[in-house]
């Protein structure tokens, strides 16, 4: 099969390989998009956009819940329709992708429905409907595959009707219970949102706390939400054997432990097969968790990947944001080289946790000399008026020695939106001197940073 001869193949059109193609293309590049899946990836069909809709109406029975200590008195009938709706109408078009696929052709990009496989150096087999295509780069080729949903290899599960993240954002109806494998951001975020409409949630976790990867203090002040709000949490913890049976799903834990529900979500890590990518015709090896990349995104020789698959963060903001060194870098305008210093990251729990740069504990195994300093968002002036509802606190990490931030957590009331001025802080390696110099509007939430700092000293 002699092949088409393009400039460049992107494989996997999620955010930041639509990005990428489409910069690619503007520039006058002969660029190929291959996916099997939506164009546009996870992130507008499965991931942010919907579940945050479904969040955003959680929130709202949760914050009417709060009406009687703040307001009177407020009764509400939670009806999971106008959220189905909203979803399959608002977010994904019914889970189709034409706009998205427009819009790249549009741009000058040339799109293949099928799975991508590198076959040799500059060279991609694309399996289609029709049969297989090839084409053959000049420039080189882009990994932007995304990563799926991880399955444990628990006993039995495999042959249940369990949910993935894509399942649970496509249900037209509630489940009366619901057990969910995984207890973060993913994990935690289903699970509240499920309970806050009424589902009677259990969360199996297999770490000794909620959200493992942010500040401990986080995961336990979670726990102690969750535990208010009704949803139990099991920490410690992991599925030993999953049977489904007459309607309902049988959960046995590791401690003999057996929990019953109607659905069974798995929400267990990200993973990708990277020996169905064909990474080894470029001589990487194909049983990694993911491709390493430098500082250009270069993985090899005409070879750049970006987004989950490099492993610096399965966010939709971090695709992008590497979608555009990998342009510029392919089209020799690169100067600009990867930092991964203040990478943000939010779950979008009520309250909001969001993290940027190093925790404590990282900071501390890279060395550092730390200093940290805190601050509860119940003892602050807008904490106090806020009321019911004002769980949280910021916590700052310094390398004392450079009297700079290495990391910051924001847990609150719109958490990640005070996080903002922490991660420019973080990033722009700003002195702490300097931030302890700053006016803090009164009363916000972000105030609490001031108060955070002077806990340093």
């Amino acid at each position: 099969m002699p092949g088409t001869e393009v400039d460049v193949v992107v494989i996997g059109m999620g955010p930041g390989g639509e990005d990428l193609g489409a910069r690619l293309a503007r520039a006058g590049l002969s660029v190929v998009g291959v996916d099997a899946r939506l164009v546009g990836g996870e992130c507008p069909y499965y991931a942010c956009v919907p579940t945050k809709m479904m969040i955003r109406a959680a929130d709202s029975l949760g914050e009417a819940h709060r009406v009687d200590s703040l307001a009177g008195a407020a009764t509400t009938t939670p009806d999971w329709s106008p959220v189905a709706r909203r979803i399959r109408d608002e977010a994904t078009d019914n889970w189709d992708d034409t706009v998205a696929v427009d819009r790249f052709v549009a741009a000058g990009g040339h799109f293949v429905r099928g799975r991508g496989q590198i076959t040799a150096p500059h060279e991609v087999t694309v399996s289609t409907s029709e049969g297989p295509v090839v084409f053959r780069t000049r420039k080189g080729i882009v990994l932007n595959t995304g990563t799926d949903p991880a399955v444990p290899s628990t006993d039995g599960l495999a042959e249940t009707p369990y949910w993935t993240n894509r399942d649970a954002v496509a249900i037209e109806r509630l489940p009366s219970s619901l057990v969910v494998l995984g207890g973060g951001p993913v994990g935690c975020e289903f699970a509240q949102l499920f309970a806050r409409f009424g589902v009677a949630v259990t969360v199996v976790q297999r770490s000794e706390r909620l959200l493992p990867a942010d500040e401990p203090e986080a995961g336990e002040l979670l726990g102690d939400v969750f535990a208010q709000e009704g949803i139990s949490v099991r920490t410690g913890l992991s599925a030993a054997r999953v049977r489904y049976e007459a309607g309902a799903f049988s959960v046995k834990l590791d401690n003999g432990e057996t929990i019953t529900a109607e659905r069974l979500l798995v929400a267990a890590g990200r993973h990708t097969d990277m020996a169905a990518l064909g990474v080894g015709a470029v001589g990487l090896p194909e049983d990694a968790r993911g491709v390493e990349v430098d500082e250009r995104m270069r993985a090899a020789d005409g070879l750049w990947a970006i987004g989950d698959i490099t492993g610096r963060g399965a966010f939709t903001h971090m695709s992008m944001y590497q979608a555009r060194i990998a342009a510029e870098d392919i089209l020799g305008d690169g100067g600009e080289v990867a930092d991964y210093r203040a990478v943000p990251r939010v779950t979008f729990t009520d309250p909001e946790v969001g993290s940027v740069g190093l925790t404590e504990q990282a900071a501390r195994d890279a060395g550092l000399t730390v200093r940290v300093g805190s601050a509860l968002i119940p003892d602050s002036a807008r904490g106090f008026i806020h009321k019911v509802g004002n769980r949280g606190f910021v916590k700052v990490v310094e390398d004392a020695e450079r009297g700079v931030l290495v990391g910051a957590t924001s847990v609150g009331p719109n958490g990640g939106e005070v996080l903002g001025a922490l991660v420019v802080a973080v990033h722009g390696a700003v002195p702490v001197s300097s931030l302890r110099s700053m006016i803090y509007a009164y009363p916000t939430f972000h105030r609490a940073i001031e108060s955070a700092l002077a806990d340093l000293a």
